[in-house]
């Protein structure tokens, strides 16, 4: 069995990754704290503190001008790429949920980039298969209900730019992804990562940030 050189993230531990990571800024932390007052059972949802920071890297790293999240929740990864977009930047944010993404809306407004950001209420399935099929999507952020995420990574991946990126998010799915008895949404991510692994039109890497995330670069 092969040997972890992971450091064991405890409480303070983590106060030290963000105290070392850019600081989120007022509308990010505002909508980090709101959906916690608001939706504090539903607030794991929301992607991690670090993740922003690191979807912003990512989009600023390739030159991202054309972004597609899937799973928008209460708007804080879609803040977080939309201002790291260029000014004429778009984002298509897909979500089923009026009232979460409401929060998003005010929000993204309230940074100044709401003009960057697309959101389509709708089963993200069908805002897919309505995009143009040729190659046009610098990143794409997947984040929504596991058992769909073969499906959307199949419409994701022919609409991906040469050296585009697909980050998906919980693919540890809260460590219950090795455990040979899992059934639902931790059954689905273990065949998800297997389907990427699979894929010889991607390249990928499995990170243990948070609940884990995979990079997945088109070749």
């Amino acid at each position: 069995m092969a040997e972890s050189k992971s450091t064991p993230i405890t409480a303070e531990m983590y106060d030290y990754v963000l105290a070392h990571n850019p600081p989120l800024n007022a509308a990010q932390r505002d909508i980090v704290d709101l959906t916690h007052q608001k939706f504090p059972e539903a607030a794991g949802m929301q992607s991690a503190e670090e993740q922003g920071a690191l979807l912003a890297f990512l989009v600023r790293l390739i030159g991202a001008r054309h972004v597609v999240e899937v799973g928008t929740f209460t708007g804080f990864s879609a803040l977080s790429m939309a201002q790291a977009l260029p000014a004429d930047g778009t984002l298509i944010a897909c979500d089923i949920s009026e009232e979460w993404t409401a929060y998003g809306r005010e929000a993204w407004a309230g940074a100044g980039v709401a003009d960057r950001i697309d959101l389509r209420i709708a089963p993200a399935l069908e805002t897919l298969r309505a995009m143009r099929a040729e190659p046009h999507i610098d990143l794409a952020y997947l984040d929504a209900d596991k058992g769909g995420y073969i499906a959307y990574w199949e419409e994701l991946v022919p609409r991906l730019r040469p050296g585009g990126l697909i980050v998906a998010d919980n693919v540890l799915y809260r460590g219950e992804v090795i455990d040979p008895a899992a059934t639902g949404s931790a059954l689905a991510i273990r065949a998800f990562n297997d389907h990427v692994q699979a894929d010889a039109r991607m390249e990928a890497v499995m990170l243990t940030v948070a609940d884990g995330v995979t990079l997945a670069r088109k070749r």
